[in-house]
């Protein structure tokens, strides 16, 4: 739903048929300069609900991460089935130069995803791997 005052910023839109992700826009009441390094936290002028066997995940626009160096900091940011607040996207600008962000700027993408039902068990020991306990480049990446 859209929220009071933002009637003029687009709901999340696909921007073609098999898009996986909806794009999300700004809706900041006036223009924000992101210097370099710097991060901040956009509004996007909607809330929504899932079901419960659902979450969005926010991610960057390929775009602005390739151009401007502007990415979301904690992609993907999840959002919960119960969280019902204004959806927000956290941007950080990597890039060189500063990075200017208007009012219905398209900022992020949403990826709706289904849950799987999990039930964690514990346990004294874990069935043996051919990898074992390795990671971080143990595989040789």
């Amino acid at each position: 739903m859209k929220l009071p005052g933002n009637e003029d910023i687009s709901l999340p839109k696909k921007m073609s048929e098999t898009a996986a992700g909806f794009d999300l826009y700004a809706a900041v009441r006036k223009a924000v300069q992101l210097m370099p390094g710097e991060r901040v936290l956009i509004p996007t002028g909607f809330a929504l609900a899932l079901p419960s066997s659902m979450e969005a995940q926010i991610r960057p626009r390929s775009g602005l991460a390739l151009k401007q160096g502007v990415t979301c900091l904690n992609a993907p940011g999840t959002i919960d089935a119960d969280y019902r607040g204004e959806v927000g996207v956290i941007l950080i600008n990597h890039g060189e130069n500063p990075f200017v962000i208007e009012r219905g700027d398209r900022i992020a993408q949403m990826v709706i995803q289904w849950l799987p039902i999990v039930t964690l068990n514990e346990s004294d020991a874990l069935p043996p791997t051919e990898r074992g306990a390795g990671g971080f480049g143990h595989t040789g990446v």
